[in-house]
């Protein structure tokens, strides 16, 4: 892959809990398209009251702050007196959340990023902690970002998706505020792990990796219009107590395409090493491209190692451009397994994961799976025995961890391919019946 053109490069900032040496390039999102241009309907994207609060505080003259879209102002009056397109959002003061996080002391920094810094904060109403993301009006993302986070967050919700609690747009302000999430992201209990740090078990990766995808697959598959995410990465799936994941950070999400359109066209955004291939050449985006960007954290999940490396040498620097050929060779595959879990997954489970990352990762969008396959083939790997019938288990025997021998390295291409093929048509196939028995429900009513 080459570098992005567009791109700005910059150093991340690292979060607290782990020192991070990834590089992440991003830049200003042009959102044109009105996302009311679809009826209401369960799961559809309207626009919002939010533009009036944000423009209903003069703001005073900076260069530093990016004013929002003229299409903003003028949907101020469009929307007066709408009840309908209300936001389940609360609105805070800024002093309220000042005084949520201590006057965003130091000591209740938690991360830093893109947008700004975030704190863990405490709601003296609700007595819910929180974490409230601060806007850096120096910082390379900016209003349009706000307000396209603010507006997916609020009109999006599922279980994989972080809940957004609310926000605030006091003056030249711009603050967000989510359910807090006390393990923080996958990046940190996965990459650069300090030596005193247990490394993730291989059955909790790949629970991480299924609530990804089923995030995705809400976005994809269910809200309406269809949502491309584009900013998937390791950073960007938070995690509560249980490891349970969720996407979070929606300031570069897009709406999808609709009709007969099979793209939209886009400047082009994201982190270097998670961005698809055609959608760096040609700024053509689609759901496919999602699909790359977690096929990029599913390899990060079986590999233990980042996208992008520069501490690493020649070809290894970029984690699938190191991937491909060890793709093509199955005596190789074991070279891919994070030596921090020293062998101890079941073979068969590592051969399909590889399989899946696979099949994510392939140069043309058309052959990636769709990201509901791809939920289809993980729900049977992130469990050691569920005891559920399986598109890929054999009826005998479950697959258990173990070590593995010379013999058990050995995995064939075809058999590999042929179980990620007899899953997802496994999936295919249930959900054509589910949708003929809602038929034929609906006729018989």
């Amino acid at each position: 892959m080459g570098c992005f053109s567009c791109f700005s490069s910059q150093e991340k900032k690292s979060f607290k809990r782990i020192p991070s040496k990834s590089k992440e390039t991003s830049g200003v999102v042009h959102h044109r398209e009105t996302l009311l241009q679809q009826q209401q309907r369960p799961h559809s994207l309207s626009r919002p009251k939010l533009q009036q609060e944000l423009h209903s505080h003069p703001q005073p003259p900076s260069e530093n702050i990016r004013k929002l879209p003229a299409e903003a102002i003028h949907q101020k009056a469009s929307n007066k007196g709408d009840g309908q397109n209300n936001i389940a959002a609360q609105t805070f003061t800024f002093r309220e959340l000042a005084t949520a996080t201590k006057n965003f002391r130091s000591e209740c920094l938690i991360g830093e990023g893109g947008f700004g810094r975030v704190y863990k904060g405490h709601l003296n109403k609700t007595g819910q902690t929180v974490a409230v993301k601060q806007l850096d009006r120096n910082g390379l993302q900016g209003n349009r970002e706000f307000l396209v986070e603010v507006l997916m967050l609020s009109l999006l919700h599922h279980s994989n998706l972080v809940n957004l609690i609310g926000y605030c747009a006091d003056g030249d302000q711009r603050l967000l505020v989510y359910e807090y999430m006390p393990l923080g992201s996958l990046e940190d209990h996965l990459l650069d792990l300090e030596p005193n740090k247990i490394p993730l078990d291989w059955f909790t990766r790949m629970k991480i990796a299924l609530h990804a995808a089923k995030g995705l697959e809400y976005l994809h598959h269910k809200a309406n219009p269809p949502v491309i995410y584009r900013d998937l990465k390791s950073s960007n799936i938070l995690m509560d107590k249980e490891y349970n994941a969720k996407l979070s950070d929606f300031g570069l999400a897009k709406v999808g395409p609709t009709g007969d359109n099979t793209h939209v066209s886009s400047r082009v955004m994201g982190t270097y090493g998670y961005c698809a291939p055609e959608y760096q050449q040609t700024g053509k985006l689609t759901i496919k491209s999602d699909v790359y960007s977690f096929g990029v954290v599913l390899l990060e999940l079986i590999t233990g190692k980042r996208a992008v490396d520069i501490t690493r040498n020649g070809h290894q620097q970029n984690l699938v451009s190191w991937a491909e050929p060890i793709f093509k060779d199955t005596r190789k595959h074991i070279e891919l397994a994070d030596p921090l879990l020293e062998a101890n997954f079941p073979k068969k489970s590592f051969s399909q994961a590889v399989a899946i990352a696979s099949m994510c990762l392939q140069d043309d969008p058309a052959v990636r799976p769709l990201i509901s396959d791809v939920v289809t083939a993980l729900s049977t790997l992130s469990a050691p025995d569920t005891g559920l019938a399986s598109p890929f288990a054999s009826p005998t025997r479950a697959p258990s961890p173990m070590q593995m021998s010379s013999e058990d390295r050995i995995i064939c291409t075809k058999e590999c391919q042929q179980e990620v093929a007899e899953a997802i048509e496994w999936g295919s196939n249930s959900r054509t019946q589910n949708e003929r028995s809602l038929a034929s429900c609906g006729s018989s009513v």
